[in-house]
Formats: structure tokens, sequence, C-alpha cells
């Protein structure tokens, strides 16, 4: 995929500040950091961005995520490898990035996530995945694939 243009080029502080924004999201999230990767990986994956599935793919073996996990991520429902909290977060991401197919699974993903996490953890769940939405649809639509280490050095950037 050729670029078709580069948003921190186009608009630096505005990208500045909304890597910002999504950095304070992620780091507020405290929630288990393999489940957060998960999750981004998850969206990822739905929204078809090779960019973000790369980066966060990356950052989920940094953080322990096994190989096995990461390549059944897109057959969790499947796979006895995911926890019961992992699998409600995984089916509330589906039901978040899916809302458009007319899916109604939404009721039943948010039975499930209320079995396991807390009312602020769900509301910081939710923030994550709409964070990671965001970042696909940046890197999508303006054809964006980074080396992860400009990647890394623009969050460093973007933190300070």
């Amino acid at each position: 995929m050729t670029a078709r243009l580069d948003p921190f080029v186009a608009a630096p502080e505005l990208m500045k500040k909304w890597t910002g924004a999504g950095l304070a999201i992620a780091a507020a999230s405290s929630l288990e950091p393999s489940l957060n990767e998960l999750v981004k990986l998850r969206a990822s994956q739905i929204n078809g961005c090779a960019n973000c599935i790369n980066m966060h793919a990356a950052e989920a073996r940094e953080k322990g995520e096994t190989e096995q996990r990461i390549y059944l991520l897109s057959a969790w429902r499947e796979a006895p490898c995911y926890t019961d909290r992992e699998r409600a977060a995984l089916g509330w991401t589906e039901a978040l990035m899916r809302l458009s197919e007319g899916r109604h699974e939404h009721e039943s993903a948010y039975e499930a996530l209320k079995a396991q996490f807390t009312e602020e953890e769900q509301v910081k769940l939710t923030l994550l995945i709409n964070v990671t939405s965001v970042w696909n649809r940046i890197a999508v639509g303006f054809g964006v694939f980074a080396d992860l280490a400009a990647i890394k050095s623009m969050q460093t950037t973007a933190a300070a």
C-alpha cells in the first residue's frame, strides 16, 4: 500500500494531541497488559488495518503474549486458550466494531462484559477499543504503514 498522505506532516500539532490523548487513554486503562493488546489486535483485525495488526502483534509479544494466542485470536470463540474475562472483552470489541452490520449480539456481549468487568473497567475498555478504531481508520484511510521503530519514536515524542 502506498501512503496517500502523512497525517503527522499534514497536521502535526493536531496529530501530536491525538497521539497524546490515545496514549493517555491506553495508560489509564489499568487493565491487564495482555488483555489490552488482545483487544487492540482484534479490533485492528476486524478493521483490516495491516499497520495496527503489525504493531499490536509486536507489542503483544513484547508483553509476553504467546504466538499461539496471537495466531488464534481471529478464532477466539473456538480456541480454548482465552479466559472468560478475555472472551468478554473480545466479544465486546467485536460488538462495538460491528455496530453497522446490524448484528444483534450487542446485548449478549454486554451481559458477558458486565459479568467480568467493573463499571469503571467497562468504560476504560470501551475507550481503548474506540481509540484503536480511530487509529485503524487513520492508518487505513491514509494508507499508512509505519516501521515499528518509527511508531515507537512517535509515541515517545507525543508522550513528552
